[in-house]
């Protein structure tokens, strides 16, 4: 008899987990960087808002996160910030209105995006890393289940066409979209060139795709950029992965930190 209860009592709680739309799935955020980052993330419209929106991470700490069964939206890394006891402040990248806790303010633009539709057409999780609005961190997501990663893992601040470059204190510290510095409807896929037939990959663009293939570098590179994994597993969004940062002295690498 008591065997039966038991599983009469697993029986409805997966059946309360279905209807309630309970979700297990795992976001976990990991900083490998040399220096803090300070994640920031964004639910797209309709979607519940996740946590705070934002949090401190030192190097190799984490912090993770349960979404909803089919959340969808995006994270980013913010750096060189300095916030008060009240999490009002300023990041030199990625920064989201002064503020710790994004909420439902995105990042200011260049910054490196890990975007999710989880749970989406055919019950796949969709995932990517985007250049689209430009670089300013190297990032990975891993899906716990043996499906594909997607990231950057170059410094592409390091490769940046000058054009692109943002700068801090004279150092490199993200790389603009052509779109964002142009403005033209050829960059920016707008327009006359507003389906992939009419806007193909430009010379800004296939600087951000050789140096991280599986990222996306503009609006129309599906192709070899969108991810997918069955649904019910974890991913883990690693802010430079292996280190990231490529220096041609150790000396160079510590000063960069230092003023970070």
């Amino acid at each position: 008899m008591e065997v039966h209860r038991v599983r009469l009592l697993a029986v409805l709680a997966a059946l309360l987990l279905a209807i309630e739309g309970v979700s297990c799935v795992r976001i976990r955020l990991y900083n490998e960087c040399p220096f803090t980052v300070w994640p920031g993330w964004i639910s797209n419209s309709g979607k519940p808002q996740l946590g705070t929106g934002g949090v401190k991470l030192d190097s190799w700490q984490s912090h993770d996160l349960n979404p909803g069964a089919d959340w969808a939206g995006r994270f980013w890394g913010r750096r060189g910030c300095n916030f008060d006891g009240n999490g009002r402040g300023h990041c030199d990248s990625g920064d989201c209105g002064d503020k710790l806790n994004c909420g439902n303010s995105g990042g200011v633009t260049p910054a490196t995006l890990a975007e999710f539709q989880l749970n989406g057409h055919g019950n796949q999780d969709f995932y990517d890393v985007s250049l689209v609005d430009g670089y300013n961190l190297p990032m990975r997501i891993n899906p716990e289940w043996n499906c594909k990663s997607a990231g950057c893992h170059s410094d592409l601040n390091a490769i940046c066409p000058n054009e692109l470059k943002v700068w801090k204190d004279n150092w490199v510290i993200g790389c603009k979209s052509a779109c964002e510095v142009f403005q033209t409807d050829a960059y920016c896929c707008r327009g006359a060139h507003d389906k992939p037939e009419t806007c193909p990959p430009t010379p800004f663009s296939k600087v951000f795709k050789d140096a991280c293939p599986q990222a996306y570098s503009y609006a129309y590179d599906d192709l070899t950029s969108t991810f997918t994994c069955g649904t019910g597993g974890g991913y883990t969004i690693t802010f430079c992965p292996s280190g990231g940062f490529e220096f041609g002295a150790a000396g160079e690498q510590a000063a960069f930190i230092e003023k970070l």
